[in-house]
């Protein structure tokens, strides 16, 4: 089994062990804002009466992929900036969290008058988190999130950090000055700045003070982050994540083909009980949960190297009364936010409550969910751009195994050590 050969280098050197992937604990970020409010007039009749991030892409909402890549990064609050066409967002909203089935909230916040980015965000204070991810809600860049948390955490007196992309030639972008990490400048569109150049790319990680001398009309790019830069508040984590902006024709094509291509990726499926944590028989409820040794460096090795990373889990206990579903989602919420400190994390979750001999008669019957059945897996094929072909699955028993058979993935028994150790044999030999 080898590493996905879409990452660089140096990601698959951390993921090997090679360095420190990241100092911890890094700050904690649970809430992203996203732009939605813009009218998309260089898009023509697409847009006559849709807002653009609700514009379809390979058949699906790009606002919903978007938030879809970012909550598989352990985000789980939301909350969309509307402004044009805002009841169509709050249905949106409303939906959103049944169909990707995933602990999510979507809020949603409405400008009165058009305010601009800025205003639209001042709009929106009472509503923000301490510290917010902030992104465009037409666009995509596809960067590790913990790296502006790891460049918070090392930097606290920033009041901002951006994921700035790295291009050969400026085009017909706008640049960033960069010195060492400090953004000292936001140049004009369409210079002559020969060389590689750092682009602003829409995704931002804010303190909520940056909001201070916002006025109730201001644009973001043209009027509030260049003070900051004058101030020295914001710091830049270049990156060359693939890019793409719904906003022009051309690329909106693009968009149709490339955003399915790149988002295709191998999956790791980890049982959880015996592989992510010790096994102390029916695991509900966060004070009995061990971590087994090495499973958060692996998570981080698995996300580094490429991987989706999926939990597939029997949990019979709830069939049989021991804990409720809300008591396991509190256990994978505490799971996620352990990973968080070293910027790892799980990209989604199933989960099989059915037993034929469960005591609760609601969960008592036979399931194609419950491994050895291959259900859980294939479910998540289906939802995921999974490449099976390449996937794996991790499980502490036969039943595991014979699930990932059932599906076409390949699978390894886990006996215990460290898991790390034992993915990086799966990996790289």
């Amino acid at each position: 089994m080898r590493s996905n050969t879409n990452q660089s280098a140096g990601q698959v050197a951390i993921a090997r062990g090679e360095q420190t992937p990241l100092p911890g604990p890094l700050v904690r970020v649970d809430q992203a804002v996203i732009l939605c409010g813009g009218l998309g007039s260089r898009l023509g009749a697409l847009t006559t009466s849709t807002p653009k991030p609700l514009l379809s892409v390979g058949g699906r909402p790009f606002l919903e992929i978007l938030i879809e890549e970012i909550a598989r990064q352990g985000v789980s609050r939301f909350l969309l900036l509307a402004a044009f066409e805002s009841q169509q967002i709050q249905e949106f909203a409303a939906d959103l969290p049944a169909r990707l089935r995933r602990p999510i909230t979507v809020d949603v916040s409405i400008e009165p008058e058009r305010a601009g980015t800025g205003g639209a965000l001042k709009h929106a204070e009472p509503l923000l988190d301490p510290v917010f991810f902030m992104f465009n809600g037409d666009s995509w860049f596809d960067v590790p999130l913990a790296s502006l948390r790891a460049r918070m955490t090392a930097e606290p007196e920033r009041a901002g950090v951006i994921a700035l992309r790295r291009l050969p030639e400026a085009g017909r972008y706008g640049t960033v000055a960069l010195e060492g990490t400090t953004i000292t400048a936001f140049r004009a569109t369409g210079g002559a700045t020969p060389g590689e150049v750092h682009v602003n790319a829409g995704v931002y990680l804010f303190r909520r003070q940056v909001l201070g001398d916002i006025g109730r009309m201001a644009s973001l790019e043209q009027d509030v982050l260049p003070r900051l830069a004058t101030a020295n508040a914001l710091a830049g984590v270049p990156a060359s994540g693939y890019f793409i902006d719904i906003g022009v024709p051309e690329d909106f094509s693009r968009a149709q083909i490339e955003i399915a291509s790149h988002r295709r990726k191998p999956a790791l499926f980890l049982d959880r009980d015996g592989v992510i944590n010790r096994d102390h028989g029916y695991v509900g409820s966060v004070d009995r949960f061990d971590w087994v040794d090495g499973a958060r460096e692996a998570i981080a090795l698995a996300n580094a190297s490429g991987y989706y990373v999926f939990v597939v889990t029997n949990q019979a206990g709830i069939g049989r009364g021991y804990y409720g579903v809300q008591d396991f989602w509190a256990v994978m919420a505490h799971v996620q936010s352990e990973l968080s400190l070293i910027g790892a994390h799980i990209d989604d979750v199933r989960f099989c409550p059915f037993h034929p001999e469960a005591s609760i008669e609601a969960y008592r019957r036979v399931s194609a969910w419950r491994k050895p059945a291959p259900g859980m897996i294939l479910d998540l094929i289906d939802q995921w751009p999974v490449d099976v072909e390449t996937s794996l699955l991790v499980g502490d028993q036969p039943s595991d195994l014979e699930a990932a058979a059932k599906a076409s993935v390949n699978s390894f028994l886990f006996k215990g050590g460290r898991l790390d150790d034992f993915l990086r044999s799966v990996l790289y030999n």
